[in-house]
This record gives structure tokens, C-alpha cells and sequence, in this order.
């Protein structure tokens, strides 16, 4: 079959939000852009469904935050939670200095839809569904493109730059090469939905026991639930009657009562291996991968989805002018990664400290476990809530929208 051939400035493949959101910045940069996302669409349950103030904070600097928020979502303050038996207030946003002063959970296939659609008002920006990459089509050490299966047959797209955006077990950073190294994880999550009554509207976040950690995220009518369980024992824990799991889902949070029997079968539950990695090199001549694809995150936080979205900025800010004049260079690239880098190690090794110093001590735990004294601190001093939610709310180096908005020309499709 003969291949579809296509050329652009930057092929994107993957289209979460690294991917669709650094699309959307280099088209409106005036940069011609092309997505790829392997889906017919972004409804996909159990991703992350968090925007962060700091991410809200780039919709403001870019004049769509109103437009954003019109979409269905709910407003999280504070996080609170249940260690033992012993109330922790962990973190409170209302204090820090963004326009939001909260974290708003919105399904990632509204997000998603919404900057594709942002993103279809440039000329440059092209959005392939039901597109894969799986090769990259090198000459003389250089990424020149790459190759993928579309709907309608193969596609060949030369591009001046490849971006990998695909996710933690990236196809185009496995064709490139690049090492990976693991830093290890204790856990794996168990994800599933119970309805949630429109009274429910104050419980705690995560309710820690013996061995068990339940997470539970308002989604409007229904709770988004997380069951938190050692690494690599999902399969000997689905083995037995889901009748065993759903009363230990309740013994944790009773006052859900019969609506545990929604979990009618091990069908109506998801596992995601956690997994935290980084690359010590995130590029090679003609090819960067950022987001999940340069450093898979611990689900801790939930903050993955915006360091996601701060290498995109990070990437459009350092990226779009050279790619418009075709003059992309290794340095460029070495440069996004010296920017994204540190923060990425930061948030990672809180990650791993909390994950071998609570989470993995906590599902190793007989007995009711007692909160540690530097969470108690949380508790006597409410102005060191401020920390954790600087932290997970805006990180530690935030990115601001730096490029400029080019109108050019109409709609076209790629060439």
C-alpha cells in the first residue's frame, strides 16, 4: 500500500495535553502544525481529570479562561483527608496567587475538545484522529519525520521537528532510542466510579486505614474513585469474589451503602500500573518528547496532566520562533529539557519520598495507622497548608504564555 504523504514544520504525535496543547500554541504562534492521536475520539474514562490553578492560569494569559469555565466542572478548595481517624486538612488554594484559587475537575475529554477546537481557528493546525506513529524516518543521524497508520491507510509526514507527546510507554521514544530510567513505585491504583448524591458534597479526599487508601474525586454525580494497592497484587486481589472487595470499598467509606453494588464485576474496575520514570535525554537531532513520554509522574498530586501542559508552554515559548523560520537547531531542544528538567526532578522526588514514606509504610500497616508529625503540622498551622498547595497547584518553576498570537491565511489541509 502506498503511503500518504504529508510534510509540516512539526509532526505532534500523540494528542493528550502536552500534544494538543503545544499544537494549539505553535498554530496560533503562526508555526504549521500536525497532531496525530490514535483515538476516534478523547472519551476515555479514569485519565486525569484535574486542571490546576497554574493551568488555568495559562487559559487567563491567553483571553479563554471565561470560554473554559463555561464547561461542566467542579471547584476543589482544599484537600482534606482521613488518616486513621484523625482529620487532615492538607492543603488550602484559596490563598494563592493565580486568578483560580482552585483545581478544577473537568473530564480530559472536555479539555482535550476544547483546545483541539481553539486549535482548528489557525491555518497551521491539522488534527489527525484515528492516527498512529509507529516509526520515525531518519537520514544520516537526523529525525526527519515520521510513519504512522491513519484511517484512510499509511501516512509518511516530514516534518523539521517530531515531537513525542504519546504517553508513558511512548512508540516514538522506544524507535528513537532514548534510555529510560525507572525510579521505582510501591503501588498500583485500582480506578472506578460510584454515583454520588448531590447532598455528598463535603467528605474527605483520601481516607487512609490499614493497608487501604481510598481516594474519592466529585465528579458531579458520581464519585471518581482510586483504591490504592501494593505494587504488582492486582491480579492475585481480582482473583477473588468482587463481593470481598466492594465490602472493603465500604468499610472505608460507609455511608456509601448499597451503592457499592454498582462494582458488579472486576469489568467495572480499571487497573493503572503506576509507574514514575524519566529520560536523562529528552531529545536527539530532530526529535523532543515532553509530557508523560520524557517523565511518567506518580498519580501523588495529581499533577501530572499539568507538568504536561508546562512542557508544552515551555516548549512553544523556546520552539516557535525557529520553527517558523525552519532554523530548529539541537540546542533549541537541549534547551527545553534544561528548562523542564529541574522542576520534573523536584516534583518526582516529593513524589517518591511521600510514596516510600507514607503510601508504601501505609498498605505494609496491620494496624490503624496515625498521621506522621509533619502532617499533623498541617493541622496546628493552617498557613503551612499554603506549601503543599503552591506545590501542587502551581509547581515549582511556572510557565507564562510568551508567544505571540500570528493570524495566517485560511484553513488548509496539510500538504
Amino acid at each position: 500500500m502506498v503511503a500518504r504523504s504529508l510534510t509540516t514544520r512539526c509532526a505532534i504525535a500523540g494528542g493528550g495535553p502536552a500534544g494538543m496543547m503545544l499544537g494549539f500554541l505553535l498554530a496560533r504562534a503562526g508555526v504549521d502544525v500536525i497532531v496525530l492521536e490514535k483515538h476516534g475520539d478523547f472519551l476515555r474514562d479514569f485519565r486525569g481529570d484535574t486542571i490546576h490553578p497554574s493551568t488555568l492560569e495559562l487559559m487567563h494569559e491567553l483571553g479563554i479562561l471565561g470560554e473554559f469555565l463555561k464547561l461542566p466542572h467542579r471547584e476543589m478548595r482544599r484537600l482534606t483527608g482521613l488518616f486513621g481517624d484523625t482529620t487532615v486538612n492538607a492543603a488550602d488554594f484559596t490563598a494563592l496567587p493565580t486568578t483560580c484559587k482552585f483545581i478544577a475537575l473537568m473530564p480530559q475529554w472536555d479539555f482535550l475538545n476544547f483546545l483541539a477546537a481553539r486549535g482548528r481557528r489557525y491555518a497551521g493546525f491539522h488534527l489527525l484522529m484515528k492516527a498512529e506513529a509507529t516509526e520515525l524516518i531518519e537520514e544520516r543521524g537526523q529525525i526527519v519525520g515520521l510513519r504512522g497508520i491513519a484511517e484512510g491507510g499509511l501516512i509518511d509526514i516530514r516534518a523539521d521537528l517530531v515531537i513525542g507527546a504519546d504517553g508513558r510507554h511512548s512508540t516514538v521514544r522506544k524507535r528513537a532510542g532514548l534510555k529510560v530510567d525507572d525510579l521505582g513505585a510501591p503501588m498500583d491504583v485500582l480506578w472506578m466510579r460510584i454515583s454520588r448524591l448531590p447532598e455528598e458534597d463535603d467528605h474527605p479526599l483520601v481516607h487512609i486505614e490499614a493497608g487501604r487508601m481510598l481516594i474519592m474525586i466529585d465528579r458531579g454525580d458520581y464519585w471518581q474513585c482510586a483504591f490504592v494497592i501494593p505494587k504488582g497484587s492486582a491480579g492475585e486481589l481480582m482473583k477473588k469474589n468482587i463481593g470481598d472487595f466492594r465490602k472493603t470499598i465500604l468499610e472505608l467509606s460507609p455511608w456509601l451503602g448499597s451503592r457499592v453494588d454498582e462494582l458488579r464485576g472486576w469489568d467495572d474496575v480499571k487497573l493503572l500500573a503506576v509507574t514514575v520514570d524519566r529520560l536523562p535525554q529528552w531529545y536527539r537531532p530532530g526529535l523532543l518528547c515532553i509530557g508523560d513520554s520524557a517523565h511518567a509522574m506518580s498519580p501523588i498530586g495529581g499533577v501530572g496532566i499539568n507538568l504536561a501542559v508546562q512542557d508544552a508552554v515551555a516548549a512553544a515559548n523556546i520552539l516557535a520562533e525557529p520553527l517558523r523560520k525552519g532554523t530548529v537547531t539541537v540546542d533549541h531542544l537541549r534547551r527545553v529539557q534544561a528548562r523542564r528538567e529541574w522542576p520534573t526532578r523536584v516534583i518526582q522526588r516529593i513524589q517518591i519520598a511521600a510514596q516510600n514514606r507514607i503510601i508504601g509504610p501505609v498498605l505494609a500497616r496491620t494496624s490503624r495507622p496515625k498521621p506522621p508529625a509533619a502532617v499533623k503540622l498541617l493541622n496546628w498551622f493552617p498557613a503551612l497548608r499554603r506549601l503543599p498547595a503552591r506545590l501542587i497547584g502551581i509547581g515549582v518553576r511556572p510557565e507564562h504564555i510568551r508567544t505571540p498570537e500570528i493570524i495566517s491565511g485560511t484553513k488548509n489541509p496539510p500538504t
